[in-house]
C-alpha cells in the first residue's frame, strides 16, 4: 500500500512564511510611513495641477499603505516591544517615528481637498496624540539618558522629520481653523508654524555641525538629507494654509506679513538646497560607487520633491507669485517620475524577498 504524502508540508510552509514575516516586522523601519507621506503629497500636488483622477488613485494607495503599516507597527509593538524601544532610544533612528504624524496629516490634507473634512479632523486628532508623545518623549530620552558618546555624532537628515511633523500639525490646524472659523485653532496653527520654524533653525544647525565636524562616508550620507529641503517646503505649505485663514483673526492681523515673508525666504532656501543635494547623490553613487538599491530613505527624496511642488503652487497662487506656480507645476511631474522609479525599486525588492522565501528546506 502506498503511504499518503506527509500532511505537515503545507503547515511547514506556513510556519516558515510566518517566521520570515515576523523577522521583517521585528526590523520594521521607524520611517516606514514615509511612503504614505510621499504618496499622499504627490496626490495633493497632482490634484493642484488638475489631475484629480490620478490624485484620487494615489490617495487611496496611501490610505491602504497606511492601514497595512499601522497593522505592522501594532504587530511589532506586541511581539517585539524590546526592538521597538531600542529604535525609540536610538538618536539615529528615533526621529523616523515622526513619519506617523506627518503621514496622517498629509492624508488629512488629501481628504480635505477631496471634500471629506471630517476625515481630516479625525486624522489630525490621531496625529496630534502621536506628536505630543514623540515631541516631548524623544528629546527627554535623548537629553536625560546617560550616554557614552555625544548625541551630535548621531545627527542626520531624519532629525528634520521633527520639523516636518510639527509643520504638518500647523497645516492640519490651519485647515480646521479655516473650515470652522475657529480663532483658537487659528492661533494654534500659527503657534505650530512658529515652533516648526525655530526647530528648523535648531535642527539645521546641529545637522550641519555633524556634516562639518565628522567624517562623511557614503553609507552615512543617505537620501534622508533631502529632508533638509523637505522641511522648508512643508513650512511654505503650512504658511500658505495659515495665510488662507480668515484675515480678521487677531493672530493673522499681527503675523500675516511675517508668515508670508518668512515662507518665501524658506522657499528660496529650499530651492537653493536642491543642487547641493544632487551633488551629494553624485558623490555617493557616482564617485564613491555606493550601490543604488532600494532603501526606505529613498522616499525622503520623493516626499520633498512632492512637497516643494505642492507648496510652490499653493503659496504661489495664494500670494500671486507666478514663478512659484510654474516651478510647482513642473515639479509635480518630476516628483511623479521619482515616485514611479522608487516604487519599481521597492516592488523589485519585495519580489526578491518573496522569491527568497521559497526555500524548500524543512522547518523545525
Amino acid at each position: 500500500m502506498i503511504p499518503p504524502p506527509p500532511a505537515a508540508a503545507p503547515d511547514g510552509h506556513l510556519r516558515r512564511a510566518h517566521r520570515r514575516l515576523d523577522a521583517a516586522i521585528k526590523d520594521f523601519p521607524p520611517a516606514a510611513f514615509s511612503f504614505v507621506m510621499a504618496t499622499g503629497i504627490l496626490s495633493i500636488a497632482l490634484a493642484l495641477v488638475g489631475r484629480e483622477a490620478l490624485a484620487s488613485v494615489l490617495l487611496w494607495i496611501a490610505v491602504a499603505a497606511g492601514a497595512l503599516l499601522c497593522a505592522g507597527l501594532a504587530w511589532r509593538a506586541i511581539s517585539h516591544p524590546g526592538s521597538l524601544l531600542k529604535d525609540l532610544n536610538d538618536p539615529a533612528k528615533t526621529f523616523g517615528f515622526f513619519t506617523i504624524v506627518a503621514g496622517a496629516n498629509v492624508l488629512g490634507l488629501g481628504f480635505d481637498m477631496a471634500g471629506t473634512p471630517a476625515a481630516a479632523v479625525a486624522l489630525a486628532i490621531v496625529a496630534g496624540v502621536f506628536w505630543v508623545g514623540l515631541n516631548y518623549g524623544i528629546p527627554s530620552s535623548m537629553l536625560l539618558r546617560e550616554r557614552s558618546t555625544p548625541i551630535l555624532q548621531d545627527a542626520n537628515g531624519s532629525w528634520f522629520l521633527w520639523v516636518v511633523a510639527t509643520q504638518s500639525m500647523a497645516n492640519a490646524l490651519a485647515v480646521i481653523a479655516r473650515s470652522s472659523n475657529n480663532e483658537l485653532a487659528g492661533a494654534a496653527a500659527v503657534a505650530a508654524w512658529g515652533i516648526g520654524l525655530v526647530l528648523y533653525l535648531l535642527v539645521g544647525t546641529l545637522v550641519t555641525l555633524r556634516l562639518l565636524t565628522r567624517p562623511n562616508r557614503p553609507e552615512n550620507l543617505s537620501p534622508t538629507y533631502w529632508i533638509f529641503m523637505g522641511a522648508t517646503a512643508i513650512t511654505v505649505l503650512a504658511g500658505a494654509k495659515v495665510l488662507a485663514m480668515p484675515a480678521d483673526f487677531p493672530v493673522m492681523v499681527r503675523t500675516a506679513v511675517f508668515v508670508a515673508g518668512a515662507s518665501y525666504m524658506l522657499w528660496a532656501l529650499g530651492m537653493w538646497w536642491i543642487p547641493l543635494l544632487v551633488v551629494f547623490g553624485i558623490w555617493r553613487h557616482g564617485m564613491r560607487r555606493y550601490p543604488m538599491r532600494y532603501e526606505t530613505g529613498l522616499w525622503a527624496i520623493v516626499f520633498p520633491l512632492g512637497m516643494m511642488s505642492a507648496a510652490s503652487i499653493a503659496f504661489g497662487r495664494g500670494e500671486s507669485v507666478a514663478v512659484m506656480v510654474g516651478v510647482g507645476e513642473v515639479g509635480a511631474w518630476v516628483a511623479a517620475a521619482a515616485w514611479a522609479g522608487t516604487t519599481v525599486l521597492m516592488l523589485a525588492c519585495l519580489l526578491r524577498w518573496l522569491r527568497a522565501g521559497r526555500d524548500p528546506s524543512p522547518v523545525e
